[in-house]
């Protein structure tokens, strides 16, 4: 069977550095960790679980949860992020798909997707030379209907179920949740962090307590804490559904004003534990 043998959640964007170069400095410096520490683990597939910005999936398609399905991914170049390609894994993408089904989640399976920088600048950090085939899991926060955190954390225990019972002996699989943490967009509050929630929140991972929280939180509640941007931590929350019960250990938070996010990142334990195989 498959393994998850590291996790992360981590924020997926960065801005320009003027005014807040130390802040920025220690952000860039803690992906540059997770960098190394996702290439000290040799995955043979990575899973990036993020959202969209309304550029494949909008108000027109209101899809909450998607796969992009393809052997090869080209990117669509915004947000200062280049344009590349890496590969993809159709398979993988499809037999999850079904396996997800039959567990009652429906995964819509998008054919087309050109990951925008949500996906696109967190590869490029983790995976500068573009060598490790990488699915899309879209959990897609902006939407009018955002899946609830409880389903987001349930949806991480069947991608794990499906890691470790379908796929091939042996195949290293790492996990990471994109965006976040609280951040008010185009909406009252904009400029806002509400760092004591993000302390609060990354406190909960840490200390392996995500189940508990998913269930006694609901998509209202994150947006009235910590933004409508702060969905965005649904996708660490199917993260945390994958290594249910682990904790981790916090990589960096910056609140960065100029940004106007709590910027983070985090490892869960089964990365930990996955070096000293």
């Amino acid at each position: 069977m498959g393994k998850i043998v590291g996790a992360f959640g981590m924020s997926h964007v960065m801005f320009s550095p003027d005014g807040v170069e130390e802040q920025a400095e220690a952000i860039l410096d803690g992906m540059m960790q997770v960098r190394r520490r996702v290439a000290a683990l040799q995955p043979d597939r990575l899973i990036l679980i993020g959202g969209d910005h309304f550029n494949n999936f909008n108000l027109a398609l209101q899809i909450p949860l998607a796969l992009g399905v393809s052997d090869q991914f080209r990117t669509l170049g915004d947000g200062g992020v280049p344009v590349t390609e890496f590969p993809g894994d159709r398979a993988f993408a499809e037999g999850l798909a079904r396996f997800a089904a039959d567990a009652d989640f429906d995964l819509v399976q998008a054919e087309e997707v050109v990951p925008d920088h949500g996906m696109a600048f967190p590869k490029l950090v983790v995976d500068p030379a573009n060598a490790v085939p990488t699915i899309l899991l879209y959990v897609n926060s902006g939407m009018p209907l955002p899946p609830s955190p409880r389903r987001c954390h349930a949806l991480g225990i069947v991608l794990r179920a499906f890691v470790e019972t379908i796929r091939p002996a042996d195949e290293r699989v790492i996990v990471i949740g994109l965006g976040g943490l609280s951040h008010w967009l185009r909406v009252p509050g904009e400029g806002r962090i509400a760092e004591e929630f993000d302390l609060d929140f990354l406190d909960i991972l840490e200390t392996g307590r995500a189940a508990a929280f998913a269930r006694g939180h609901s998509s209202n509640d994150i947006v009235e804490a910590a933004g409508n941007g702060g969905l965005e931590l649904l996708a660490w929350l199917v993260v945390a559904g994958a290594v249910e019960g682990s904790g981790g250990q916090r990589i960096f938070y910056e609140p960065v004003g100029k940004w106007i996010t709590g910027m983070a990142a985090i490892e869960f334990s089964p990365a930990v534990a996955g070096k000293a195989d």
